[in-house]
């Protein structure tokens, strides 16, 4: 004789076959208070009941929330198209900014290959401050060597004194004075 089994369900199925049940009640009871409130929306606010009377129920309650829903959300699209407009105004500056500045670095990046550091000895004149100004030397130093302009690199200083100061055996003293020279500049 053979044995004889019976097959029961999982454990876990018959809770899942309630909670799908429940979901598929709830999903009708929603559709049902969307039709409601789309119909009322399509009505309009004269089939409305006055302030007074309220639709008693939790029908009443749903029908109200989703009303109160359907106001919020045009407010909401509309908040959300300005926020659209606005943020591609923003984008547009940027990118037109983004493009500038690409085009300041374009026109950078095509002097490097003129740019030569060049080397040279000239004075640089005193700032009414009294610190060495070497604009004027380095544009001289670089029109010389053929550039229309520059910037100046390195700097060399020394101390001018008169003749007699040196065949005095010292190295300082009255009359003498600091002077800057320039000695490299990159030339344009």
């Amino acid at each position: 004789m053979g044995t004889h089994r019976i097959s029961t369900p999982p454990a876990g199925h018959a809770a899942a076959s309630s909670l799908l049940a429940c979901l598929c009640g709830a999903a009708l009871l929603l559709t049902a208070a969307m039709a409601m409130a789309e119909e009322a929306v399509k009505q309009g606010p004269a089939s409305n009941p006055p302030a007074g009377t309220e639709e008693p129920g939790f029908f009443g309650s749903i029908a109200r929330w989703f009303d109160r829903q359907a106001a919020s959300f045009g407010s909401n699209v509309k908040d959300a198209g300005s926020t659209f407009q606005n943020f591609g105004r923003e984008a547009g500056i940027a990118a037109q900014t983004t493009v500038e500045g690409a085009k300041g670095a374009a026109d950078a990046v095509a002097r490097i290959p003129t740019a030569r550091v060049v080397n040279g000895h000239e004075k640089c004149a005193l700032a009414p401050n009294g610190a060495p100004d070497c604009l004027a030397a380095t544009n001289t130093m670089c029109k010389a060597k053929g550039f229309a302009t520059g910037k100046s690199v390195d700097m060399t200083t020394a101390e001018v004194c008169p003749p007699r100061v040196w065949m005095s055996g010292r190295d300082s003293g009255e009359g003498c004075k600091t002077e800057t020279f320039l000695s490299r500049a990159l030339c344009q």
